[in-house]
């Protein structure tokens, strides 16, 4: 049995149903969404928001770990086309 550090190939198949994988356990090219409590992803979809009002969020949750206030400007500019969108 492998239940701690082991090569997938040595692990049951009893040990693979008993793990739950999702694409959220990890990120590709850096950490700052996934120490974070709730991801913003799992957030956007959970609310059903779109695709402009997932950029803003996504932007806000990680300006403070990634890129500063480059982040917030993406932030306003998707928020800017939501404002034009929804002015339509």
């Amino acid at each position: 049995m492998c239940m701690t550090k082991c090569k997938l190939w040595e692990a049951t198949p009893a040990e693979w149903d008993a793990v739950s994988f999702t694409s959220t356990a990890k990120q590709v090219g850096g950490d700052h969404y996934s120490k974070q409590a709730i991801q913003p992803i799992d957030f956007i979809t959970a609310n059903g928001l779109g695709f402009c009002e997932g950029n803003a969020i996504k932007y806000i949750c990680r300006y403070k770990d990634k890129n500063g206030v480059e982040d917030l400007l993406k932030a306003i500019h998707y928020l800017e086309m939501l404002v034009e969108q929804e002015g339509k």
